[in-house]
């Protein structure tokens, strides 16, 4: 029981994951690698991490090992198996043993196949549509008794408030490129109108109306068009007026 208490104490290592790891991705990875070398307390555990962002967005898996990625893949294949099933109603699913097991005949078959022998998958709690699994797998029938379970429940809902955190950050991250792009368009456009202006000696409208016939005639977006006029000022000591296509 000592051992497998000991395991939960590694969920102190999730906060520095999140330290070291921004991209979630990256932080999945590392993730699937510390949950199994935590929960390998009775032989080797091998973990996969399935995670859907939201409805209808395809699958994430991160994996301790082959194994556990090639039975992750497979249960996308057949779109259904139990670390699936555990994300879809997001209850705790055990498969003591694979050969045994008549839920899922087909996907079993090729677990068997694979020498994987007994399954425990564990949802992960998220905010809004996001969902995710921890899927763990062994070589040997029954390996993931009540006690071990009650372990990878509590093992479980620390890295959950650890994927929160690193979920969050992404979509963060991804609102604040949008941003920037945003502005670093908006900058650049007010830059050529402002460019256009000085050069033909018009007004801030005539200017605007001339880069938008000369984005027409070029087939190329307003936006991209102010970059190339920016970095061409930029780029040469002495300008000609700019002349639209």
């Amino acid at each position: 029981m000592d051992d497998l208490r000991s395991a939960t104490a590694t969920a102190a290592q999730l906060q520095d994951l999140l330290i070291h790891h921004e991209d979630v991705l990256e932080f999945l990875q590392h993730l699937a690698r510390l949950s199994a070398s935590s929960l390998s307390t009775r032989g080797t555990v091998y973990c996969g991490i399935t995670l859907q962002r939201s409805r209808g967005h395809s699958y994430t898996v991160a994996s301790s090992e082959s194994v556990a990625l090639e039975m992750d893949e497979m249960q996308y294949a057949f779109d259904d198996g139990p670390c699936l099933h555990a994300l879809r109603i997001h209850e705790a699913i055990y498969v003591p043993d694979t050969a045994a097991d008549e839920h899922w005949p087909d996907y079993m078959k090729h677990v068997v196949s694979q020498g994987v022998r007994s399954m425990y998958a564990v949802p992960l709690a998220l905010e809004g549509h996001a969902r995710a699994a921890l899927n763990l797998y062994s070589r040997s029938a029954n390996t993931f008794d009540e006690d071990f379970q009650r372990v990878a429940r509590a093992y479980a809902s620390e890295a959950s408030q650890a994927l929160r955190l690193a979920v969050r950050m992404s979509q963060r991250a991804s609102t604040v490129e949008d941003l920037q792009a945003v502005l670093q368009s908006r900058t650049d456009i007010d830059l050529a109108i402002g460019i256009i202006m000085g050069q033909n000696r018009c007004s801030q409208s005539e200017a605007f109306e001339t880069l938008k016939r000369a984005s027409n005639g070029r087939n190329l977006k307003l936006k991209v068009l102010a970059g190339e006029i920016v970095a061409k000022l930029n780029g040469a000591p002495s300008q000609t007026h700019f002349q639209p296509s």
